[in-house]
């Protein structure tokens, strides 16, 4: 049994609601049997000082509040050290969480850290960057790189959703390869998921991978007309046997990839990387805390 004798709380406290969240969610930890030393932090280009900050006093656990591109941006300051990441989901969609089997709720995931244990789980890679969940080319990418500023802030989630479906409208299919040389592997797809887990944007998508699998999986969902895309994720979203209908996986230690024509990649949300790259697994390289589950 891990004993955690301290930890620190860094909260991604930007958002409107990102204020409230942090002062629930040290009210949530104020019975939990050793001192979190809590930071919440309103500029997000302060994060990775204050995480470097925290962890420079050796915490046993250091826990992350925020969605999933807070963690994803973040969880590469863990690799090298003796620490416990602990989930506190704060985002939208919190894929990371759910892939974990960690409530999305804040006294459900407060009550993992006091009653779960560490888990040993992979990361995935996209060339140098660590990441905690999923990668994406299509429309994910497309939308984040091309959103105006403040869009969502302004006209909030309706003004968000049209400025996608005016971007569905301009959306193309492209090529996939997936290798190199003679061995390279072409087809027409309409998205491409790298995961490190089996949740993209709140969605079950890619039940076959698991973050302690050892493995990338690239998930392509094929197709030469974009209405492709659509019946796909409703078919995810309905949990439809169709949802396995023209959609080709490829599993490995690591895997160069490229789009013609090039194409932005998402890494949990942000748009991090552009094509071509080489995706690949980094095993078992942290410790995050995950709910005991029974033998």
């Amino acid at each position: 049994m891990t004993q955690i004798r301290s930890a620190a709380l860094v909260v991604n406290a930007k958002s409107r609601k990102g204020q409230r969240l942090f002062e629930q969610a040290c009210a949530a930890m104020d019975g939990l049997p050793f001192p979190v030393d809590a930071h919440p932090v309103e500029d997000p280009d302060d994060l990775e000082e204050t995480v470097r900050a925290a962890l420079a006093k050796k915490p046993d656990l250091l826990i992350l509040g925020g969605g999933d591109g807070t963690i994803s941006g973040l969880v590469d300051l863990l690799v090298g050290h003796d620490v416990i990441l602990g989930v506190l989901p704060l985002g939208t969609a919190n894929s990371f969480a759910r892939t974990l089997g960690i409530p999305i709720d804040i006294p459900g995931a407060v009550n993992v850290i006091r009653t779960g244990k560490p888990r040993r789980i992979d990361l995935g890679m996209i060339d140098r960057d660590y990441f905690a969940n999923c990668a994406a080319m299509g429309m994910s990418p497309k939308i984040a790189e091309s959103v105006p500023h403040n869009l969502k802030k302004v006209l909030g989630r309706i003004g968000y959703l049209g400025w996608a479906a005016y971007q569905f409208l301009r959306f193309r299919p492209f090529t996939l390869i997936v290798g190199e040389g003679d061995a390279a592997q072409r087809m027409r797809v309409v998205e491409v998921r790298i995961s490190n887990g089996n949740y993209h944007g709140g969605v079950e998508l890619i039940e076959s991978q698991d973050v302690d699998s050892g493995e990338i999986v690239v998930q392509a969902v094929l197709g030469h007309v974009k209405r492709r895309l659509i019946r796909n994720w409703a078919a995810n979203m309905l949990k439809l046997e169709a949802r396995h209908d023209e959609v080709r996986e490829f599993r490995g230690k690591a895997m160069k990839i490229d789009t013609i024509p090039r194409l932005p990649i998402s890494i949990d949300g942000e748009v991090l990387a552009h094509t071509p790259v080489t995706a690949r697994i980094a095993a078992a390289v942290i410790r995050v805390m995950a709910p005991d589950q029974p033998a």
